[in-house]
């Protein structure tokens, strides 16, 4: 992959900065994927800034969602069972106290059921 040079240097690193604020937004929030984001944060400063490339691939914590992923396409069993359960406890609670038309609550319960099927279709990570 070779890199760029001049602005879209910092557009890369500008787009892979907000990519990984969402991300770790993402490992709070169970609306937003967390490991999606940080891959595409380490593609965008692969191409835009090796140094922060390189920051990113060796952090103890963000560092290991990317290369687990990159290396086995799949998801330890621990994230997985806090990912779908945030996910079920915030979109319920969405559905049943904040959502006030039913079009809403019936939103809230499609999303939660799509995402958790995404998260299942990965193979779990011993």
């Amino acid at each position: 992959m070779r890199p760029y040079s001049g602005i879209m240097r910092y557009i890369l690193t500008l787009l892979g900065l907000i990519s990984l604020g969402l991300g770790i937004l993402g490992a709070f929030l169970p609306v937003l994927p967390t490991t999606p984001l940080l891959l595409l944060s380490a593609a965008l400063f692969l191409r835009g800034n090796r140094r922060l490339y390189d920051w990113l691939m060796n952090h103890p914590k963000l560092g290991v969602y990317i290369s687990n992923f990159m290396k086995h396409k799949a998801i330890p069993l621990r994230v997985k069972v806090v990912a779908v359960s945030m996910l079920w406890i915030t979109l319920l609670y969405c559905a049943i106290w904040v959502a006030g038309h039913w079009a809403f609550r019936l939103f809230f319960i499609l999303i939660a059921i799509g995402v958790t099927i995404h998260i299942l279709s990965y193979k779990t990570l011993k």
